[in-house]
């Protein structure tokens, strides 16, 4: 039988199927975090969606979707898929990296297969697809965008997510893109993608820098919470603030040409989806879906925001 498991999937070529896939049966489970902030809430609604959308597609498959509010929860979450339902393969988004690591790599070495996503795991070769955005990609575009909007250059401040890996490549790739085209970064805090942080640090901005020409606040979170700070401040020198992940109301403003909102650049919640899809279609048939997928960062402007405008997402 074509079961979906690394030992099958490294003999695939050797096994004539007595059956067509479609009548076996697998198990899929499903590990996200709930929807704790803007994004989380976004990748909540795409996994639902994706679940009943497969299980309606692949009648033999099972989906078993399950959130959690804290990483122990998670890691029990998939102690009971293993145990109750015995899962054919999983996907997961680790809440945190380091206590997923241990339980998934214990999974994968069951011979089921692991789908990350996301958010690495601490210890590199676990997973058989990562599924993930361009941390670098979202920086550097975000980076380019600020200086075509920006030809004489300016001040600028910045607030980045909270210190992560993915925080530190996505600030890589804006200096990057920014370096020798004038734009002065006056200052650099953590707003820790959350919008009460980001009110908190734009408002000591505010206070500390008479003239900022822009703002990149490198999430559309944080820049909901620099924007209120600006509105509190009576502050009329800022040109605009660019976020980021495509949140609905902010692509909105985007395409109805608010000019303090003129760009968003991607970083899709719905990589969930792809990971869920892509891993049932290795489970169903003989597609090779292993390895890395990244998902690019668009710039998304007022020509083409409409593409990236879901009104039922919760993001």
């Amino acid at each position: 039988m074509n079961i979906f498991t690394k030992s099958a999937i490294a003999a695939s070529t050797m096994v004539t199927l007595a059956m067509p896939a479609m009548a076996q049966e697998f198990t899929v489970g499903v590990s996200i975090p709930a929807a704790t902030h803007g994004w989380a809430g976004g990748m909540n609604f795409f996994a639902q969606e994706t679940v009943a959308r497969l299980e309606a597609t692949y009648p033999n498959v099972d989906l078993v979707l399950a959130t959690a509010s804290d990483p122990a929860e998670q890691v029990a979450d998939i102690e009971d898929m293993v145990a109750t339902r015995g899962i054919d393969a999983l996907v997961v988004l680790p809440f945190e990296s380091e206590p997923l690591t241990g339980p998934v790599q214990a999974v994968g070495n069951s011979g089921v297969w692991i789908t990350v996503v996301d958010r690495g795991l601490s210890v590199e070769g676990i997973e058989d697809l990562y599924v993930a955005g361009d941390n670098e990609g979202f920086g550097r575009v975000s980076g380019e965008f600020m200086v075509g909007a920006m030809p004489e250059g300016g001040n600028i401040v910045v607030l980045r997510g909270i210190p992560t890996t993915i925080d530190n490549m996505r600030v890589d790739g804006f200096n990057a893109a920014i370096e020798g085209s004038g734009i002065n970064v006056l200052a650099m805090e953590h707003g820790n993608w959350n919008r009460d942080d980001s009110f908190t640090v734009m408002q000591d901005f505010l206070s500390r820098y008479p003239e900022i020409d822009a703002v990149w606040a490198s999430d559309d979170d944080m820049a909901i919470g620099v924007l209120a700070a600006i509105e509190a401040a009576g502050r009329d020198d800022i040109q605009f603030v660019l976020g980021g992940a495509g949140m609905k109301e902010m692509i909105a403003r985007t395409r109805d040409g608010d000019a303090m909102i003129p760009a968003n650049v991607t970083y899709p919640p719905a990589m969930i989806a792809t990971a869920i899809e892509m891993t049932v279609v290795g489970l169903v048939s003989n597609a090779p879906v292993s390895g890395t997928f990244t998902i690019g960062s668009v710039l998304v402007t007022p020509e083409n925001a409409a593409q990236y405008y879901y009104p039922d997402s919760p993001f």
